[in-house]
């Protein structure tokens, strides 16, 4: 039985992998440790398709260690033990657990002792937030890195590698695959290149070539394959991204019309990933403290719609966008930050205040560490005027709040309060 095209281009050495240069790059934490071949076992999180196999099957490429798979949730605690007795007799064996959120108690028991002599160099993979889904007894023998969806430059690379690859991947065939259609491949799979090699594989199998033996992929063969619809086919391949621009400032600009035109553009191509990202980021970014409940109601409309999928999923994002386009607006929390950030990154900011300074160790009093700290809830409003900000930037206003919603004009009245009553008490 032939493998999957995804599944035969995978990397064989950590030069051959595609995207997570953060991480794989010349001179950047996991090409250092094959470099040295002083493996720890670490666990890759990130969306699926992103490559958490192929940097574990590149890592044992590169250190021609065993390599051996597993799935957490599906693969017994006898598998893992004859992966530990394969560890005995060859001295290191790398073990990608897939699903590793999924390790029940009696597995991870199993492998705890493994881990700490070395023997097994653990790779776990999961789509799902480590520091929250996996036990904290794993995570501390673990080093913990975050992979994210490839780009459209990215995938294309990994696409042209697997058409003139004539061992694994489809350089036999003669493709002539347009440029739509390219686009549309490496765009609509929204950094999943396991759906883009999957779906090209599709597109070259099932065509039939012509008469000079060339098999043609044009752009509605791919968005069959894929089963998404590209945007429009303009040359310039700008539409995807223009729709989700025109989207944003529809909800900005409080056009509810406009804005579930362009959701409905967003939903018939099938793209639920890119909705709710950008929905959540306007939420924030554009509503923000003028109407916080419509921050919430948003994250929830993308979790029902996430496990909903389409066409159902139209449902919880329409009210979504009526809600966001009609809520007031303000982008106070994002000028807040960004100010602050501005600070940080021009590095002129000072010492903390000695008294702000952690004071839970031995000899803490002795340099000043939380010496003259007034604890807050000791005075009535739980209030009590002291310097936080450092020294050279003492009188730093980062906030700035607007009045377009009742709950961020009563923040706002807050805010210039105490800042008042900071000032009368320096």
């Amino acid at each position: 039985m032939q493998q999957p095209l995804a599944y035969r281009m995978r990397p064989k050495t950590i030069e051959d992998v595609v995207g997570q240069q953060q991480l794989v790059g010349p001179g950047k934490i996991i090409a250092r440790m094959v470099t040295a071949k002083r493996l720890s076992s670490m666990i890759l999180y990130g969306p699926p398709g992103t490559g958490k196999t192929s940097i574990a099957s590149a890592i044992a490429g590169s250190t021609k260690y065993a390599f051996r798979m597993l799935n957490a949730a599906t693969d017994s605690k006898k598998q893992l033990q004859i992966v530990a007795e394969e560890a005995k007799m060859s001295g290191t064996v790398i073990l990608l657990l897939d699903e590793i959120h999924r390790l029940d108690k009696t597995k991870q028991d199993f492998l705890l002792p493994h881990l700490e002599s070395g023997r097994i160099i653990l790779i776990g993979a999961t789509t799902e937030n480590p520091y929250i889904s996996i036990n904290p007894a794993i995570r501390s023998r673990t080093q913990i890195f975050q992979v994210f969806p490839l780009t459209a430059d990215d995938i294309q690379k990994a696409v042209e590698r697997a058409l003139t690859d004539k061992t694994n991947g489809l350089g036999n065939y003669h493709v002539d695959l347009a440029d739509a259609a390219m686009h549309h491949l490496c765009t609509a799979t929204n950094g999943d290149l396991r759906s883009a090699l999957n779906g090209l594989e599709l597109a070259v199998l099932s065509s039939t070539p012509d008469a000079d033996g060339t098999i043609k992929i044009t752009q509605p063969v791919i968005e069959e394959c894929l089963q998404k619809k590209a945007l429009s086919a303009d040359k310039d391949g700008d539409a995807h991204y223009d729709v989700i621009s025109a989207f944003q400032k529809s909800i900005r600009g409080s056009d509810v019309n406009a804005a579930l035109h362009y959701l409905a553009r967003l939903v018939e191509a099938g793209d639920l990933k890119s909705i709710m990202r950008r929905l959540m980021v306007i939420a924030y970014e554009d509503v923000g403290m003028a109407n916080p409940p419509a921050c919430t109601h948003t994250v929830m409309a993308v979790q029902a719609a996430d496990q909903l999928g389409f066409p159902e999923a139209r449902i919880p994002l329409a009210d979504a966008v009526i809600e966001l386009a009609l809520s007031p607006k303000s982008n106070s929390g994002i000028s807040a930050i960004d100010a602050a950030l501005a600070t940080v990154e021009n590095g002129h900011y000072g010492d903390i205040p000695a008294d702000l300074k952690d004071a839970h160790y031995k000899g803490a009093a002795k340099l000043g560490h939380g010496v003259g700290y007034d604890f807050p809830h000791d005075h009535p409003g739980d209030w009590v005027a002291q310097q936080y900000l450092p020294d050279a930037i003492k009188d730093a206003e980062y906030y700035q709040p607007k009045a377009n919603g009742r709950y961020e004009a009563a923040l706002g009245e807050q805010y210039r309060k105490l800042l008042k009553a900071n000032a009368r008490n320096r």
